[in-house]
């Protein structure tokens, strides 16, 4: 299968590619490199990879990357909260008015798997999410990638995934999602402050959500037309059960914090029995990924300037 994957040199999109590949597909990566990258330099001598530069919401460019392919993993997007919040026009267009261009532009027949998010539930602290569960998102990342749902599937021949939040080592690293965020504190400040600990949240390894994408191409049948939560059910927890998971990997001082919020206020768990009952599953725990990211993070250590005549 010949596949495009939109924003595939960011966090999710590097660790997707070889996947891909290896699975003997040809991936046609369109990215504007607004953050790099780096993490694709692993796939440059793969057989069946190509590279397309440019902006997923200009007309000529993607039209010409959709030229010839099959399927279309749709990862482009402003992600999260805070990035949202910082750059609010940015996360409109990218979110909600290149997923209408794109489906404008696509063939019928072109297959397109849309990457959405759990934060479409916001706050709902008092029972397990399902699909069926009405969707209140409380910010503008929520609220886009809802409407942008909504777009996919209306248009049909498609997959629509509600992720957990991603955590977990990607050759495209990120700092900003919580796990990442909380090792990273522990490994390099010594500390983690937690606001509003009994928040719960949910999370999901970068390799599955991999995993999942390259399961729904390979399923069609089974998931066409249809949404899905995707993560594990033993991945749901507080914030402070999150921090003291990495504090059984690594010492930190642990401040809980009665004064102050967090900006960001889901607080929901979720259920995944649909999207396992058609056959996938996690592979990664919490406790495996926090693993992983306590060694990434101290690999990704600033590097110490080498003394003269040494080098």
């Amino acid at each position: 299968m010949h596949i495009l994957v939109t924003g595939g040199a960011g966090y999710v999109g590097s660790a997707l590619s070889p996947v891909l590949l290896g699975l003997g597909h040809r991936v046609r990566v369109l990215d504007d490199l607004y953050t790099g990258g780096q993490g694709l330099l692993p796939c440059v001598a793969r057989p069946g990879f190509e590279f397309v530069r440019g902006d997923v919401g200009d007309a000529e460019t993607l039209s010409t990357a959709l030229e010839g392919v099959d399927a279309i993993v749709h990862l482009a997007a402003v992600v999260g909260y805070p990035a949202c919040l910082r750059e609010p026009e940015r996360a409109l267009n990218t979110n909600v008015n290149a997923t209408k261009l794109l489906l404008d532009l696509r063939r019928p027949d072109q297959r397109l798997v849309f990457a959405s998010t759990g934060s479409v539930y916001g706050a709902i602290p008092s029972e397990m999410c399902t699909e069926d569960t009405p969707s209140t998102p409380l910010s503008l990342y929520g609220s886009t990638k809802l409407e942008a749902e909504q777009l996919v599937l209306e248009a049909g021949n498609c997959v629509v995934y509600r992720y957990a939040t991603a955590f977990g080592p990607s050759p495209r690293m990120r700092f900003d999602l919580l796990p990442n965020d909380f090792v990273r504190q522990a490994v390099r400040e010594g500390g983690i402050t937690v606001y509003e600990g009994g928040f719960r949240r949910t999370f999901i390894h970068v390799q599955d959500m991999a995993r999942s994408i390259a399961f729904a191409l390979g399923s069609w049948d089974t998931l066409a037309d249809d949404v899905f939560n995707v993560g594990h059910e033993s991945m749901n927890c507080t914030k402070a059960e999150l921090a003291e998971r990495i504090r059984r990997l690594v010492p930190f001082e642990l401040r809980f914090e009665e004064v102050g919020s967090d900006a960001d206020r889901r607080d929901y768990g979720v259920s995944y029995e649909k999207i396992r009952s058609r056959g996938f599953t996690t592979r990664h725990t919490l406790d495996s990924g926090l693993a992983e990211l306590v060694t990434a993070t101290r690999l990704m250590a600033p590097v110490r300037a080498t003394a003269p005549g040494r080098g």
